[in-house]
């Protein structure tokens, strides 16, 4: 259920938000021209206008109301989206009207819909909590050590019911009471059949088991947060959460958790890929399919499953570059591979093999620059070798990456390589930006044009 509710709020947020802005621009219409503001055919358009609110409160997020968000911090978010809506009312209905009035109209709109919006996503704040408070969209946690301040946080879980946050237990290898469901062995025994959401760390435990249960989290997808305490000696980026009074520090945020770059990166995604299907896809796929059907039987493209973001299996799409094979999900190919068709080669060689990644990129399964995907097989083999291995499954797989710019692309013969592009994959996660995406496109051009090197 409580992933249901949070897959279909957003979708059932958005189109009441749709009606409210519409109703609300309705009453603000009929009150600003009662008092003279508007001349009666102002706000002939009002549909456009709440398409427009409706545009602005998706890009925004509007509908991810946190679950330990306060009413204020509901109205801030609101007034930065009306302050987006009335610039971009201004831009669009303005230069149309009387110059006289260039001002008030459009403060006085904006002022109408921040007191009726207010109201109305007050309220759905108001009907969120009361949902969560019967045990509805709850979140599972557990605290991993008991003392300190850890048993505080737990009464708030208790008091402040309209979290949503179901608090299953301590793990601690010292404390013993009814809410102790084990000792820290327990805890990694038994994590995985829990459901878990949440893990908060008690701030006195050692810094060696901290960073063990952070890694943990890392690999199972489990959002952990400290509570605060001298065993923060990580080299992490730290933000805050708060909870009523009280505030815990969230361990293993990402730059790409953060909305704006989520939806920035994503939009440069869809437009750049839009792009090269549209001017290269559209005649490259013709031409080189007729050169792989010329060379040898079978189909134009190889569809490979590989391992997307959250592990999740996606169809990732290539150039077919050998003979059929019942070897290529667990075989790589290597120099001189007797698989490999002539067309196959100079494809390999120039990695156009690649280029229908970028209907990968438009459907969402990858993103232009991220962690290279692997085979399903080589990911079962690496992530029992490589510590932290799943932590690179974080964000979308990229069809170019740091680690193919910085000399780890093509075969991996030794396990330093795929320590390597493991270690750049996690750097290149935790300092996300969009300057340091266009490095990196910027050096896989360079590198396609100067560098050849493992491209068989």
């Amino acid at each position: 259920m409580k992933r249901r509710f949070d897959k279909y709020f957003p979708w059932v947020f958005s189109a009441s938000d749709f009606l409210a802005s519409l109703l609300a621009l309705l009453i603000c219409n009929s009150i600003l021209q009662f008092v003279g503001i508007f001349d009666g055919d102002e706000l002939g358009t009002i549909s456009v206008l709440s398409v427009l609110w409706l545009l602005i409160s998706a890009l925004r997020k509007d509908y991810k109301i946190e679950r330990t968000d306060e009413y204020e911090q509901t109205l801030t978010r609101l007034l930065i989206t009306v302050i987006w809506f009335v610039c971009a009312t201004t831009i669009v209905w303005l230069p149309f009207r009387n110059p006289t009035l260039q001002v008030s109209p459009v403060l006085s709109l904006g002022l109408g819909m921040l007191l009726l919006m207010g109201m109305f996503r007050v309220g759905v704040h108001i009907l969120l909590r009361n949902y969560r408070s019967k045990g509805n969209n709850y979140h599972n946690a557990i605290i991993v050590g008991k003392g300190g301040t850890s048993p505080l946080l737990a009464d708030v879980f208790k008091i402040r019911k309209e979290f949503g946050i179901n608090f299953i237990g301590y793990y601690d290898d010292q404390a013993d009471c009814n809410q102790t469901r084990g000792g820290i062995v327990d805890f990694f025994r038994e994590a995985g059949e829990l459901d878990l959401d949440l893990i908060y760390i008690h701030e006195h435990l050692e810094s060696a088991l901290v960073k063990k249960v952070i890694d943990f989290a890392d690999d199972n997808y489990i959002k952990v947060k400290m509570i605060p305490g001298g065993s923060l000696q990580l080299e992490k980026n730290l933000s805050f959460s708060r909870y009523g009074d009280f505030f815990v520090i969230n361990v293993n945020e990402i730059p790409l958790d953060n909305a704006l770059n989520s939806f920035a990166k994503r939009v440069f995604d869809v437009l750049f890929a839009s792009f090269v299907i549209l001017f290269i896809l559209s005649w490259l796929i013709p031409l080189v399919g007729i050169l792989i059907k010329l060379e040898s039987r079978g189909p134009v493209f190889f569809i490979q499953q590989r391992n997307g973001v959250n592990n999740k299996i996606f169809n990732c799409l290539k150039f077919r570059s050998m003979t059929p094979n019942d070897y290529s999900d667990v075989k790589q190919a290597t120099k001189n591979d007797p698989r490999v068709t002539r067309t196959g080669a100079f494809l390999r060689a120039s990695s156009l093999d690649e280029m229908p990644q970028f209907i990968n990129v438009l459907f969402g399964d990858m993103s232009v620059v991220g962690p290279r995907p692997h085979t399903i097989p080589m990911n079962q083999t690496f992530k029992t070798q490589i510590e932290k291995y799943n932590s690179r499954h974080k964000i979308r797989p990229g069809i170019t990456g740091l680690a193919q710019v910085s000399g780890y692309r093509g075969e991996i013969e030794n396990p330093f390589q795929i320590r390597s592009r493991v270690r750049l994959d996690s750097f290149y996660i935790n300092n996300w930006s969009f300057l340091f995406d266009m490095g990196i496109m910027i050096k896989t051009v360079r590198e396609l044009i100067f560098t050849r090197d493992n491209a068989y």
